[in-house]
């Protein structure tokens, strides 16, 4: 843990809590910063942000916050890197719960993921606001969204669980996703065409596609998920798009028929974007790029979309 005092927002992402329920905490049970310069907030220090962990994990286990502060203001002195021991984290007879794991991904990652695991939507949907208003969304999806949802799906097929963590998260990803799309509204005709694959029902990288897009200036349309093959070629010929971005989660809905009935089309696009893990890239039909991350596939789509802009002007 890193020794510079931090702000109560700082400490909220890292611990997965609301930035209201350190003001709890605080207030009802005298775990607030310590820290304190004239004239500043009050900061919170190495110790401060040690014992709100014991604070965190224990209530996260259903010890009663009363319970949980007692033990959080009795704990011995943190360890020099600003972490408690294990061993003076629970009380007697408590055992530490299961976690999500998110690999290499950093303090708000691992904050996000205790906050799923508590179910705290409040805390859940703060710190993904955070992290769009802060960072965009390109860095939010890869750094913050994308190892936690991946860490839940880990979970999930190693214990057959975390269906209701699954759904709580997608559900407030897809809220704050929308609400950044919303945010910034491009002007112009919308150049980029969205699309899940037939029977793809996996739409956040989609949404995570369109809300950076938006960030970028670029409108687009979307039709959500599984979308029949009829259907997207019908939309390509009466709207005619200069890209289609068709994304496909898994093998089963990776069918290249899918993107050559899509080339056919009589309005087929100027750029046809595989998109997702679902895409084999030896299988893909001449033609059709497959990107490798959703910073290219925003510049991709920009760029073909300038392109026909330029045509256009000239």
């Amino acid at each position: 843990m890193v020794d510079e005092a931090l702000s109560a927002g700082a400490v909220a992402r890292r611990l997965g809590v609301a930035v209201t329920t350190l003001r709890t905490w605080h207030q009802r049970y005298g775990l607030g910063p310590s820290e304190h310069v004239p004239g500043h907030h009050r900061r919170y220090t190495p110790a401060d942000l040690a014992r709100l962990e014991i604070m965190r994990r224990l209530t996260a286990e259903g010890v009663s916050p009363a319970e949980a502060a007692r033990w959080a203001r009795q704990a011995p002195d943190s360890s020099p890197n600003g972490t408690v021991a294990p061993s003076r984290i629970h009380p007697p007879g408590r055992d530490g719960g299961g976690s999500i794991p998110v690999g290499r991904a950093g303090p708000a990652a691992r904050g996000l993921a205790r906050a799923a695991m508590r179910l705290d939507a409040a805390a859940i949907s703060e710190t993904i606001a955070h992290a769009l208003a802060t960072s965009g969304v390109v860095a939010t999806w890869e750094g913050l969204l994308r190892p936690v949802l991946a860490g839940i799906g880990e979970r999930h097929a190693a214990t057959a669980g975390l269906i209701e963590v699954e759904h709580l998260v997608s559900r407030c990803v897809s809220e704050a996703l929308a609400a950044a799309s919303r945010a910034r509204v491009p002007t112009g005709p919308a150049r980029i065409l969205l699309s899940c694959a037939d029977e793809e029902q996996h739409t956040l990288p989609l949404e995570a596609l369109a809300a950076a897009l938006a960030e970028a200036g670029v409108s687009y349309r979307m039709l959500g998920a599984r979308v029949p093959v009829a259907a997207l070629v019908e939309a390509v010929n009466r709207t005619g798009p200069a890209a289609v971005v068709l994304w496909s989660h898994t093998r089963v809905t990776a069918d290249p028929a899918q993107l050559s009935a899509l080339l056919a089309a009589p309005r087929r696009p100027l750029l046809a974007l595989a998109a997702g893990p679902g895409w084999r890239a030896d299988a893909l039909p001449a033609g059709v790029v497959r990107p490798v991350d959703l910073a290219e596939a925003v510049s991709l789509a920009a760029a073909v979309r300038d392109s026909l802009d330029q045509s256009t002007r000239d």
